[in-house]
């Protein structure tokens, strides 16, 4: 059973990851965290503390850094993948060798690859042998680390296709104001979680254009309605989206001042260019990388996501921002729902 977990592996320790790591070793489980900066995992080890990505914030005592993939891999049957996307397939491939067979994978990572646009338990499914064992989740919804560090309650949602493990993970992963819910949606959630990225460096050159309220609550709707029509085109239930890893995490991420995306994005807004205002940081805003998957998915599947197309031809051919809002708003007017309105009465019942 999951209660015999043993030491719970996290790869990856940037804010989320460490903040997962931190909670989980709160519960009393061991838990390994895998640091890819040897200087960083060093100061962990010495100080109990995370000074580049989480500064401030003491880790329980059962946080054990470790420089070795191979070791934390090898020693854990749960593992929770927190890299960013770009360098999720290269991070798996030094695993696999190392996976227990019956390793349990959660992915916290939220992200398209560029080159496959494949999600991130794509990656997984196209490099794990066909006969494993091997199960993989998705965690996601609204929570920023450092809220989580300091036990602000959260809820968020977990997805995996085999819903009896995926209940036993629930039991581990949840805290007292740590709540998390269950889906059998995996591609709904992971599609959620990367499309919001977008969206919120939209949301954010809005608030940088000084637009007001009406603008970003349009945006963010308008947004939401994309990520519900590609993610259906995928494959996804359309309920995902009202749920904490749609609707709810797009909130939080268009909205809130702790959100990397929303604060490139507001920058952009402001006249600054996209090379100076990654140079200046030292964390992933996963949305600048997002968008070039999103545009090419889009295209591919033949879904029309006219803000996201939008956001890729400011952050890729420097388009002005300004522009791009007199563009949105000149398109053609047509019904807000994607149904049509001819099978409808006057009384909006089906006839």
């Amino acid at each position: 059973m999951i209660e015999d977990i043993g030491p719970v592996g996290v790869i990856g320790a940037g804010s989320w990851g460490t903040t997962i790591a931190h909670m989980l070793a709160s519960k009393g489980l061991k838990v390994n965290l895998w640091v890819f900066e040897e200087d960083l995992c060093d100061t962990i080890r010495r100080t109990r503390e995370n000074n580049i990505y989480l500064p401030g914030c003491p880790l329980h005592e059962n946080v054990h850094a470790s420089n070795s993939v191979r070791e934390v891999t090898g020693a854990s049957r749960l593992l929770v993948m927190v890299v960013p996307s770009h360098v999720y397939r290269s991070v798996v491939m030094g695993m696999l060798p190392h996976l227990r067979e019956d390793a349990i994978i959660v992915n916290a990572t939220k992200g398209i690859e560029n080159d496959t646009l494949l999600t991130m338990s794509g990656i997984w499914k196209e490099l794990l042998p066909k006969t494993n064992g091997i199960k993989v989740l998705c965690l996601s919804g609204p929570s920023f680390a450092r809220e989580v560090m300091r036990s602000i309650p959260t809820a968020v949602t977990l997805a995996g296709p085999d819903m009896e493990i995926t209940r036993q993970v629930q039991k581990v992963l949840a805290a007292p104001r740590f709540r998390v819910y269950t889906s059998l949606d995996v591609i709904g959630v992971e599609v959620a979680g990367a499309m919001k990225n977008v969206i919120a460096l939209a949301a954010g050159a809005c608030d940088g254009l000084a637009f007001g309220y009406n603008a970003r609550a349009a945006l963010i709707t308008r947004g939401l309605a994309e990520m519900s029509r590609l993610g259906v085109k995928m494959g996804a239930h359309p309920l995902t989206f009202s749920g904490l890893a749609g609707i709810g995490d797009l909130m939080l991420t268009c909205t809130g001042d702790l959100s990397r995306n929303r604060t490139v994005g507001m920058q952009l807004g402001q006249g600054r260019k996209l090379s100076q205002i990654l140079g200046e940081m030292r964390q992933v805003a996963e949305g600048v990388v997002t968008a070039k998957s999103i545009h090419m998915l889009a295209g591919k599947m033949e879904v029309e996501m006219p803000i996201c197309e939008q956001v890729y031809r400011v952050l890729y051919e420097e388009k002005d921002p300004l522009q791009v809002v007199s563009e949105l708003l000149d398109r053609d007017l047509k019904h807000e729902l994607e149904y049509d309105p001819e099978i409808y009465t006057t009384n909006n019942k089906c006839r």
